[in-house]
């Protein structure tokens, strides 16, 4: 089936292009979301009319994409989730997610605008896309931890492995230290009064009898 496209989409084609594409893939999407039309002869004929407006808006709406992308781009958000002590989440962080935390931090972006190939389920650092236009891209990072400082230390470069070795080694440095602290106490009670009389020499005993 053959479509005119109203603007560029990644791996088809540019503005004006006439492309073939499976029926299902026009009707769910480029369709719906103007980003084509099909390419019937009226269509063909009012799209050459409207060319250069479309042009002309692609244009504008590009310009303001990149000025958006030169700010977004390279943004680290934090995103504060609960997980298992291997990293994996209870649940996961989606576009949506990935869109609130933009927002929250001013700027406008839509979570159709973000590109995420599957659902982030793990904790650490994940690179997330926006195409904020067909041509326009920006990339930020999210951060997602269990609690603010977790992920400042992800931040560092720490992995959830390497914290999760720190806190098990500490955990029983500590315990170390206990073990210890109870071993010199013990030592310091036992006093020189309070041990024990020392056992009569058995040849003395043997001297006494004769």
């Amino acid at each position: 089936m053959q479509v005119i496209l109203l603007e560029r989409v990644a791996k088809l084609g540019q503005m004006g292009e006439v492309v073939n594409v499976k029926s299902g893939y026009a009707r769910n999407f480029l369709l719906p979301q103007k980003k084509a039309l099909w390419a019937s002869p009226a269509n063909l004929a009012a799209f050459e009319q409207q060319k250069a407006q479309l042009e002309a808006n692609n244009l504008e709406s590009k310009k303001e994409a990149e000025s958006m992308a030169k700010k977004l781009n390279g943004q680290k958000f934090v995103v504060i989730r609960s997980a298992s002590d291997s990293g994996a989440l209870y649940g996961s962080v989606t576009t949506r997610d990935a869109a609130d935390a933009a927002q929250e931090s001013g700027f406008t972006v839509d979570r159709k605008q973000v590109a995420l190939i599957a659902p982030i389920k793990y904790l650490g650092l994940h690179d997330v896309v926006f195409t904020l236009h067909p041509e326009v891209q920006a990339t930020i990072q999210l951060n997602v931890a269990r609690s603010v400082e977790e992920a400042e230390l992800q931040a560092s470069g720490k992995s959830i492995q390497e914290l999760a070795a720190e806190e098990e080694a500490a955990a029983e440095f500590e315990i170390q230290e206990l073990f210890d602290d109870i071993g010199g106490a013990a030592n310091e009670d036992f006093g020189d009064d309070e041990r024990p009389a020392p056992r009569a020499d058995s040849d003395n005993d043997g001297d006494d009898n004769n």
